[in-house]
């Protein structure tokens, strides 16, 4: 049973704890595997094929195929392992980012530029209590 968790109401935010490591220990295992050249070329080769072999939701399959970070991230992916997927699509940090927030590349670089998202609206719904 999980412990009480204050800071689950967070707007917008998946917090990576203990729960979420369980349940994404897979997914985040596969992604490790794409530090390795060979298992890059195999998974590009035939992505379903290479998921295949890890014992991964077909939620969490499905999520990487579709290269849909949120989700994966709602399905116990951690951020710093995921990007192992983004890297190997050639794709920057920056660029998942700012599809994860539904925003250009462009204008999430502009809005990190001058300083980042205001912090209204961003405390976990609780501390209004």
């Amino acid at each position: 049973m999980a412990l009480e968790k204050p800071y689950k109401d967070v707007p917008g935010t998946t917090i990576f704890d203990s729960d979420m490591a369980r349940k994404g220990y897979h997914l985040n295992q596969f992604c490790m595997s794409l530090m390795k050249a060979e298992n890059r070329e195999r998974f590009k080769a035939d992505e379903r094929a290479y998921l295949s072999e890890w014992p991964m939701s077909e939620d969490q399959r499905q999520a990487v195929l579709d290269r849909n970070y949120n989700a994966m991230l709602a399905l116990g992916g951690n951020i710093y392992f995921l990007a192992k997927i983004f890297s190997s699509d050639g794709k920057s940090f920056q660029y998942a980012a700012a599809l994860m927030t539904g925003m250009s590349e462009e204008d999430y670089k502009a809005m990190m530029v001058s300083g980042g998202r205001s912090p209204d609206g961003n405390r976990y719904i609780g501390e209004n209590k």
